[in-house]
């Protein structure tokens, strides 16, 4: 895609601008990134440049603090992080000469190519900015987010999006709907993880394997094999302890049967541990070769159960 997410595919040294640089970019229009180090007393971000400081005004900082309709801590949260700009002259202060920043106008131009150029089913990249107990939000371009609802994380179920999901990690995800008159993107990602038969392809009959226990049921432990795929655990107590594992643990199964007309992986728990460490989270990913979805099947043709997503 044209734009995209800020630091996306970037080292750090590809940072540092000389003053030559600066004026490439200022004349031929172009949109460069570099760390903001701090913002100051009157909310403006200031960006080490390398050659010298730049100065983005609150005002030109984020889309929404001219009008009101965006918090200022929309600015506050960017020190520290990556931003995008465009850099439109310089000025002095203090006797310092600063590079005069605007990266409003950087994500406003985003915004509007990908409203009229993205559609539902599109695959796009996307960088985890923050998570909030009902879903993700993910930068898609220039600072611009969408929102991953944590029942479009994944197949199998999860308490909190911060079980799939980290700040600053780079990820794939599908558009799933885009408010044109709001400018609001909504996204997905479960469908990028894989159809049940995908899953299942990784595993055969007597093997036995680790899991993560999602939920406790009466009848069973439903254990996640991977994050479209769960399984049903039969306890033997004669085998483990009496206690049962708790959401979150790993757990240690044998794999019993592979139904797909049923859709079900029928499992035997053989132990379970502490829970999962937290570690920063990879996936594979299984793409269109064409970068879109007009649908996705997660259900195996032979089931009766048919799991479909229209885009």
């Amino acid at each position: 895609m044209k734009y995209l997410p800020e630091g996306f595919g970037f080292s750090e040294n590809q940072y540092t601008y000389t003053l030559a640089n600066l004026e490439q970019a200022r004349v031929q229009n172009k949109i460069i990134e570099a760390r903001a180090t701090m913002c100051d007393s009157s909310h403006n971000l200031i960006v080490d440049l390398g050659c010298m400081k730049g100065i983005v005004p609150r005002i030109n900082a984020c889309v929404g603090i001219k009008d009101g309709s965006v918090r200022d801590i929309a600015v506050l949260s960017r020190a520290g992080k990556i931003c995008c700009f465009y850099v439109e002259g310089y000025e002095y202060r203090n006797g310092e000469r600063f590079a005069v920043l605007n990266r409003e106008k950087a994500m406003r131009e985003a915004l509007f190519y990908m409203t009229e150029n993205l559609h539902p089913g599109d695959v796009i990249d996307a960088k985890i900015t923050h998570i909030e107990r009902f879903g993700a939000f993910a930068d898609i371009g220039c600072g611009n987010v969408g929102l991953i609802n944590i029942e479009n994380c994944s197949v199998s179920r999860i308490t909190h999006p911060s079980e799939r999901f980290y700040c600053g990690q780079r990820i794939k995800a599908v558009i799933k709907d885009i408010d044109r008159s709001l400018c609001r993107f909504t996204l997905s990602h479960k469908e990028l993880l894989g159809t049940w038969e995908d899953n299942v392809s990784g595993f055969s009959v007597g093997q036995t394997v680790s899991g993560v226990v999602r939920s406790v049921m009466d009848y069973g432990v439903f254990v996640e094999l991977t994050p479209n795929l769960s399984g049903l655990a039969e306890i033997h107590t004669d085998d483990i302890v009496s206690s049962l594992p708790v959401p979150g643990s790993t757990a240690t199964v044998y794999i019993k049967s592979i139904i797909p007309e049923k859709m079900k992986i029928k499992l035997n728990m053989i132990d379970f541990g502490e829970s999962q460490p937290k570690e920063k989270i990879s996936y594979r990913y299984f793409l269109p070769v064409s970068g879109h979805f007009d649908s996705f099947v997660y259900s195996p043709q032979s089931s009766d159960k048919k799991i479909i997503t229209n885009f």
